[in-house]
């Protein structure tokens, strides 16, 4: 619901920062916290570079996707020329070297697809090479493979697609949820630099209004020490206050020009108009339930997915260290058509069988407790990831439940820093009423009131960067808008390359 005293204290804050103050020269803006995130959301650095990681996971998983599709490569040599001297056997079964001139030239086809179940690979090929003898008897021939399907299956050996079809889309998907955080982290840097300009414009403003009171006291105090009122060291109080004053303005004004300066280049504002924040005060505040907080956070927050990549990750090294250095076999089949003629149209016709099978294996007979080793070191790290990972999850939930009951009380303690806020002004108000008509004549009573009341105003707008910092900081802890009730969205235009 809308506090109203809140309402009434932004009204009199938006009269006293009105844009009279402004350089006449320069236009004013008039920006208020929603739409200082936005532009942070679509201008800042850190949106950028958020988006610009996303964009590098996402091409981490379209690879990964395209690399089990279907791939059509072709390939050749053009040409490939040998002279040189070689072995070569009789048909009596001697060996003589003689030197040897030829050229080949080559291409070849293939269509291939990844078995990602198996971990095999199946192809479909088709080739043509030409030979050119140059030696002393010059002739051509072609060999022709019109067709040959090609498999090769590891067997026992370790299957990474296995486990990237487990792990490539949850990382994609944690990534999807990182930017939403990331997002909500921008959301926070914008307030935390908004309440910043925001906070140095009514330093500017209280030292601006402290001055002129101290003005229209000081010039009623020394026609009272005229007509020996009050003694000569309580008006030097106020006038020495009143240089006080001064200078806070001119410190005021520092300030306002640094903090200036950080909330448009973070908001990447190049022009020179002058900004007026206006205070995000107008809350409808609500309760969060924890339980349902810590049920949101462990479905869609990006820790609660590592969790789980985690413990992915250290079955597949375990299963990693089983599989490789043990027993294991490549299977490789072939078969198809080829032919060799002198002619490249009879190297076409009447096509011979093609058939090749090779089991190949590996036996490890003596390896000195090398692969038991990897495998138990395999599996400790399995079991310390698996513990490590049950402690941070109790530790996050803990986080969430201590977040939303901080959350909880920032209506509270922002109703009161109000109220506050409105008893200490309203406070001054009567001390320096009753000053002007010499009911009180004490300094430091008026003094007190004073810096009550500007103490107050900063202690309120403390409190008002507190509330926005865990409602933004609870956002992204559990990806849920509890407001609307209603988890935050992934939108990919948002970051499409």
């Amino acid at each position: 619901m809308h506090r109203p005293l809140l309402n009434i204290w932004i009204l009199a804050l938006i009269f006293s920062l009105s844009p009279c103050h402004a350089l006449p020269q320069k236009k004013t803006i008039r920006m208020s916290l929603e739409e200082a995130t936005a532009l942070a959301k679509e201008r800042s650095i850190q949106a950028l570079i958020a988006k610009q990681q996303f964009q590098v996971s996402f091409w981490d998983y379209k690879t990964f996707r395209g690399a089990y599709l279907p791939q059509l490569t072709a390939g050749g040599a053009i040409p490939d020329f040998n002279r040189s001297i070689n072995a070569y056997t009789t048909s009596e079964g001697t060996k003589i070297y003689q030197l040897q001139q030829y050229v080949n030239y080559g291409a070849n086809l293939s269509l291939s697809q990844q078995i990602g179940f198996t971990g095999g690979n199946i192809s479909l090929n088709s080739g043509l090479t030409r030979t050119d003898n140059l030696g002393d008897s010059t002739f051509t021939s072609y060999v022709s493979t019109p067709i040959n399907i090609k498999y090769t299956q590891p067997i026992f050996k370790f299957n990474s697609y296995r486990w990237d079809r487990k792990i490539k889309p949850l990382q994609y998907d944690l990534a999807k949820r990182k930017y939403l955080e990331d997002m909500e982290d921008v959301n926070m840097a914008a307030t935390n630099l908004f309440f910043a300009l925001l906070r140095a414009q009514v330093e500017k403003k209280i030292a601006q209004t402290n001055y002129v009171n101290y003005d229209t006291l000081y010039k009623i105090s020394h026609g009272r020490f005229q007509v020996g009122k009050i003694p000569q060291n309580q008006l030097l109080q106020y006038e020495l206050q009143l240089l006080t004053a001064k200078l806070s303005i001119e410190n005021a004004d520092l300030s306002l020009e640094d903090a200036l300066f950080s909330f448009k280049s973070y908001l990447r504002i190049q022009n020179s108009d002058s900004i007026i924040l206006e205070p995000p005060v107008n809350i409808t505040f609500f309760t969060v339930n924890p339980v349902k907080a810590i049920e949101e956070a462990s479905v869609n927050s990006s820790a609660s997915g590592d969790f789980s990549r985690r413990l992915l990750e250290a079955d597949m090294g375990v299963n990693m260290a089983k599989m490789d250095g043990r027993f294991d076999a490549d299977l490789s089949a072939v078969f198809g058509y080829n032919q060799t003629a002198a002619k490249l149209p009879d190297a076409y016709k009447n096509p011979q069988d093609l058939e090749q099978v090779t089991l190949q294996l590996n036996v490890p007979i003596l390896d000195w407790g090398v692969a038991r080793g990897k495998i138990k070191m395999a599996e400790f790290k399995r079991e310390i990831t698996k513990s490590q990972v049950e402690q941070e999850m109790i530790d996050f939930k803990q986080n969430v439940y201590r977040e939303v009951m901080k959350f909880n009380i920032q209506k509270n303690q922002l109703t009161i820093a109000a109220k506050a806020d409105t008893v200490a002004k309203l406070s001054y108000k009567i001390t320096q009423d009753r000053y002007m008509i010499g009911k009180i004549s004490d300094f430091q009573e008026l003094y007190q009131a004073q810096t009550a009341a500007d103490n107050s105003e900063n202690a309120f707008f403390s409190a008002l960067l507190t509330y926005w910092q865990r409602y933004y900081g609870l956002r992204k802890m559990t990806l849920y808008d509890f407001e609307k009730k209603q988890q935050l969205q992934f939108n990919f235009q948002d970051v499409k390359p």
